[in-house]
């Protein structure tokens, strides 16, 4: 397929971004590669939580886990990222890792799948009984490795470096979004920001949008998908928005309208 043909697939597509205020610009670039519109609504912002001490402990443990782009990034503004002798440092995705790689850890491990699951898998995280196991991560996120991780019997240390607040979407927003004309898509990669969004959506406004095509980033935010009674739900390789596109654009290219 030629690059004219790309980037025209989902030409006449809106698609709604969830990502946190001020995340948008990936999405909106992976969207127009393939000829979309964004509407960007934000029901989350995030913010730094001051360290406590808890980062200095979780960075000095010989496996360390960033469970997002975010948490790289609110880590490297209050300490130094980078090579330590013994260290094992792990991504629970592509996007985390390649963040990480900026922020000066050249050796990073991160799952094919990109989930916990996926992460839990890969060596070193297996045989940790007696280990100190660094998380970096934000409060109500990834409960799954620390519990895992726990009954493995590591010693987690859980470094919180940010937390989501809720914004609230406002009445001309929700307006605007329910006026979208179809075809539509919503990108989902964050369970709470989905929650956040939805919601905020009156019944109407609800069922008008239940009629768009839903991309999740995995299996078990589409089953939360479908347990809200969406039906037209697909599942992308990751969260990173070029795989979310990637995914919506191949699901338009064998359906006439969406």
């Amino acid at each position: 397929m030629d690059s004219r043909r790309k980037s025209a697939r989902l030409t006449g597509w809106y698609v709604i971004s969830l990502r946190p205020v001020g995340q948008h610009a990936a999405p909106r670039r992976a969207a127009a590669a393939h000829g979309a519109r964004l509407f960007a609504c934000s029901p989350l912002r995030l913010a730094a939580v001051p360290d406590d001490g808890a980062l200095a402990a979780a960075l000095a443990a010989p496996r360390v886990i960033f469970t997002s782009p975010a948490a790289v990034r609110f880590a490297a503004a209050q300490a130094r990222l980078g090579p330590r002798a013994g260290a094992r440092w792990y991504a629970v995705g592509a996007g985390t890792a390649a963040a990480l790689r900026r922020a000066g850890v050249a050796e990073v491990m991160a799952p094919t799948r990109m989930d916990s699951e996926g992460l839990l898998a890969l060596p070193g995280l297996d045989a940790v009984a007696g280990l100190d196991v660094g998380l970096v991560t934000a409060p109500g996120g990834r409960g799954t490795i620390a519990a895992t991780l726990t009954r493995r019997g590591a010693r987690v240390r859980v470094a919180r470096v940010y937390r989501r607040e809720a914004v609230r979407v406002t009445a001309a927003t929700r307006a605007r979004l329910a006026a979208l004309p179809p075809p539509r898509a919503v990108l989902v990669s964050s369970g709470e920001a989905f929650a956040g969004f939805w919601s905020q959506l009156d019944a109407r406004q609800q069922r008008t949008l239940a009629t768009a095509v839903f991309v999740a980033s995995s299996e078990r935010l589409a089953a939360v998908l479908r347990g809200h009674g969406l039906r037209r739900v697909l599942v992308a390789a990751s969260a990173r928005p070029r795989a979310l596109l990637e995914r919506l654009a191949a699901h338009a290219a064998t359906t006439a309208f969406g």
